[in-house]
């Protein structure tokens, strides 16, 4: 099992389809593990992108994930970042396949709805980053039988 962290940016809220892309992750078969409503403050934000500081668009990403409430979540399962990865899409909209939550719902530059991480490293940085480990739960879900691939 692994874990990875999405954020619904502020565009998502404010647009009202925040939870049909939540859902969307479930109805996939990923566990929601943790999951809360932040407003992140511009040193959460320049923390969560420093890797892309010194960059021309890092001053932009911080203010827009500064810019109002997101939904920060953890989900859990198999091959989980790369299957977020995947449904998220490509990061500039225009690029990103229909079918994917930014090909579906996004359609300029940063407001692009969804942050995922990319990496086990990254992902393990960033759950740390935006969740206490007493804020994620583990819990048994029947279903899991159906949808995992087991022996």
């Amino acid at each position: 099992m692994e874990r990875t962290l999405i954020l619904l940016k502020p565009d998502a809220l404010q647009r009202g389809i925040a939870m049909q892309i939540m859902q969307r992750f479930e109805q996939r078969g990923l566990r929601l593990v943790g999951l809360k409503l932040a407003a992140a403050s511009r040193a959460q934000a320049r923390q969560h992108y420093a890797e892309h500081q010194g960059k021309f668009f890092f001053d932009d990403l911080v203010q827009h994930l500064h810019s109002g409430p997101i939904v920060a979540a953890v989900l859990e399962g198999p091959q989980a970042i790369a299957v977020v990865r995947a449904m998220v899409g490509a990061t500039r909209p225009h690029e990103a396949a229909p079918g994917t939550i930014r090909g579906d719902f996004a359609l300029a530059g940063l407001r692009n709805l969804v942050h995922a991480s990319d990496a086990p490293a990254t992902a393990a940085r960033e759950i740390a980053h935006w969740f206490d480990p007493d804020e994620l739960v583990d819990y048994d879900r029947p279903l899991d039988r159906w949808i995992y691939e087991t022996a």
